[in-house]
């Protein structure tokens, strides 16, 4: 795969790629496939359906510590594109997905990626899979990213979503569904930052549907200048399951947040917990790390940093 600056700084940011990944891949770039590698565990088969375009994931049972990547790189202002990747994932396998996608718009024009990902994980199967949005580019274009992630753990399956936007995002909506059923886990990390004008909106249905199913969400976010930001969690319990929603938000300048996590509970024995906290920076955090050497600026970069790492 032939790569300009911009492609290296977009999957360095995105997928913490240097030259060709290892294990499975799939690399797209402006709407179109630029590079791919299977294993003899992992296949990876182009859709052929064109109104449904995108890709199928296949993991055989029993695959243990291989990864996959299918990090999407725009570059082209005025392009919208819209994918479907989905991901069948075998029983007894233990397995690392890298997603993300970055846009470098240079132009006047928007540039739009709207992603759905679905998940099936089979019995006993643990999944952690890891994605990144980041935008930039010198253009006046919006950068735009609309993520859908659905998730279907079966019996005491488990998967973690670390979900990161930090930077160069004009506006997303994220949705996040995943139904958990007997015995299975998930865990849900959402690290999001907005600056100027930028708006996100998270919404999240977790369906506790089997006993002893869990889940866990966190949500860290930091809005900065103007940007506006709305985060709508909803925890499920529609069996005998525990699960807990914690949101925390920091609030700079004339930013705005709303937080509306919400606890429904469908049986006698579900066990659900709730928690939101939204604020600003404490003056003594800041003065005791200015106390140490540093300035104002790099003491609340200091702060964010830990925040959201």
């Amino acid at each position: 795969m032939a790569q300009n600056k911009v492609d290296i700084n977009l999957l360095r940011e995105i997928a913490d790629l240097e030259g060709t990944p290892k294990g499975a891949y799939n690399i797209r770039k402006n709407g179109k496939l630029e590079a791919r590698g299977r294993t003899e565990n992992i296949e990876i088969v182009t859709k052929e359906d064109p109104e449904k375009p995108g890709i199928d994931i296949y993991i055989k049972e029993g695959t243990k510590h291989q990864s996959v990547h299918i990090p999407v790189i725009i570059t082209e202002t005025g392009l919208d594109e819209l994918v479907y990747n989905d991901f069948y994932i075998g029983a007894d396998c233990d397995v690392v997905i890298v997603a993300g996608c970055g846009i470098h718009n240079a132009g006047d024009k928007k540039s739009e990626h709207d992603g759905v990902h679905t998940f099936y994980v089979g019995e006993n199967s643990k999944v952690q899979y890891v994605e990144k949005h980041y935008g930039e580019g010198e253009g006046t274009g919006e950068r735009i990213m609309n993520p859908q992630t659905v998730v279907y753990l079966e019996k005491n399956a488990s998967i973690t979503l670390d979900t990161t936007q930090l930077r160069g995002v004009d506006s997303t909506k994220r949705y996040t569904k995943i139904v958990v059923k007997e015995g299975a886990e998930a865990i849900v990390t959402e690290k999001l930052l907005t600056h100027d004008k930028q708006k996100a909106t998270s919404e999240m249905d977790i369906i506790l549907a089997g006993p002893d199913a869990s889940s866990r969400v966190i949500s860290r976010s930091v809005a900065q200048d103007d940007s506006e930001q709305v985060f709508y969690p909803r925890m499920i319990g529609d069996d005998a399951g525990f699960g807990h929603v914690q949101c925390d938000s920091i609030l700079m300048g004339r930013a705005k947040i709303q937080s509306i996590p919400a606890i429904i509970a469908n049986h006698p024995d579900a066990q659900l917990v709730h928690e939101a906290a939204i604020g600003r920076i404490a003056g003594d955090q800041l003065l005791k790390l200015m106390t140490l050497g540093l300035t104002a600026e790099e003491a609340e970069e200091e702060i964010l940093n830990g925040f959201l790492r």
